[in-house]
């Protein structure tokens, strides 16, 4: 298997190496083995970098993509952790949605006031 530089993880991944330094101290990425004290990664790297920069763009946290990463036993499928993941981050995104909802309503009605003072606000009496 090919052995690379974390310059050439960061070439290939476009991460920072700062980012793969910390990911690893974080427990996501597995550490590396070192020769002479430099870090030699393996090619199955790649793709591991790739499944964590789609989870972070997907809204996981950390611990959620360490989870995915650690969490499961090594027998259960990528697919099935996948599955069980985005069960609660669909949950948190709907909850997400429908306040951001609520707020844009609440801006707009905000935006119609032509009230001249607050003891006068149509908007305070309802109670927001």
């Amino acid at each position: 298997m090919e052995e690379l530089t974390i310059g050439e993880v960061s070439r290939r991944t476009g991460l920072r190496t700062s980012a793969l330094r910390y990911y690893e101290a974080e427990g996501i990425l597995p550490a590396p083995r070192r020769v002479n004290g430099r870090r030699r990664y393996d090619s199955s790297i790649i793709p591991m970098v790739a499944l964590l920069q789609f989870a972070k763009h997907a809204g996981f946290t950390l611990s959620e993509i360490r989870k995915l990463f650690h969490g499961f036993s090594v027998e259960t499928p990528l697919g099935e952790r996948w599955r069980s993941l985005a069960r609660a981050k669909l949950e948190e995104l709907d909850q997400l949605i429908n306040r951001a909802t609520r707020m844009k309503h609440a801006i707009e009605l905000g935006r119609r006031c032509g009230c001249a003072r607050v003891e006068e606000c149509v908007l305070t009496a309802k109670g927001g």
